[in-house]
């Protein structure tokens, strides 16, 4: 498999440098653990946030930081994507005889994120057990369901971002308030934030759907069993973001670089 090539060549590239490469993903560790730690407290001062226990607010933490760290991981050509436009490498992409989203997708793996997927790790290795909750088979299936979603939503607003560069060449930093902005949001459930915000990440950028609804139903606090595949509805925002990056292909003219 040509992915399976790739990804040993990234490998192998970035373990030339182990000191380099360990100390990036432990940089990555300490970066979420230090979200861990605004939660902690937190829950030091009280004991619930808007009804929310510590152990249901790290399981809700714990799946939005592993769904980004492996869409970053595996989707980071993306995110990269306007370098690729601006150095003259995509124009070269365009005469391979393979599709132009792979190879922008395998242009860029970062090993290094394993740092914030080893805490999103640990944190569910602690909450499963000490959520309370009951882990029937529906359960464990909208957990499943639930990462899946948020990989694919992730993933989509990367290749959102990426298209945008068809048209303005350099990267829209307004972005990283729906990829950064929605792992810092995700660490508490959206309700918290308000309904206006609960209403944008679910209508707009999808990401209720995986995060803040599924949850309910995972916690006992909803019996809908709708709620347990509203992350199957999730993943269908990857249809708008690559019609987008479609659009943005056709409208593509050389850097000339």
């Amino acid at each position: 498999m040509l992915y399976g090539k790739y990804f040993s060549i990234h490998l192998k590239s970035q373990m030339q440098y182990k000191t380099s490469f360990f100390l990036t993903a432990l940089g990555q560790f300490l970066t979420s653990f230090s979200v861990y730690l605004s939660i902690y407290f937190m829950f030091e001062r009280f004991n619930r946030v808007e009804g929310f226990t510590y152990t249901e607010v790290l399981l809700c933490f714990a799946v939005v930081l592993m769904a980004f760290s492996l869409a970053e991981c595996f989707f980071r050509g993306f995110d990269t994507f306007p370098t690729i436009i601006s150095n003259g490498e995509f124009d070269r992409m365009m005469v391979r005889p393979r599709s132009v989203i792979f190879q922008v997708l395998a242009s860029k793996i970062e090993f290094s994120r394993i740092g914030r997927l080893l805490q999103a790790i640990i944190v569910f290795a602690y909450a499963i057990p000490a959520s309370g909750i009951s882990w029937t088979y529906d359960k464990i299936v909208t957990l499943l369901l639930m990462l899946i979603s948020g990989i694919t939503v992730f993933s989509g607003l990367f290749i959102i971002y990426a298209s945008f560069a068809f048209f303005t060449i350099e990267g829209l930093e307004f972005m990283n308030i729906f990829t950064d902005g929605g792992r810092e949001f995700g660490r508490y459930p959206l309700s918290i934030y308000g309904e206006g915000v609960l209403k944008f990440f679910t209508y707009v950028i999808p990401t209720a759907l995986f995060q803040y609804y599924p949850f309910l139903y995972l916690i006992g606090r909803s019996d809908n069993l709708l709620y347990m595949f509203l992350p199957l509805v999730g993943m269908l925002f990857l249809i708008p973001c690559y019609c987008f990056w479609r659009f943005g292909l056709r409208h593509y003219k050389s850097t000339g670089s």
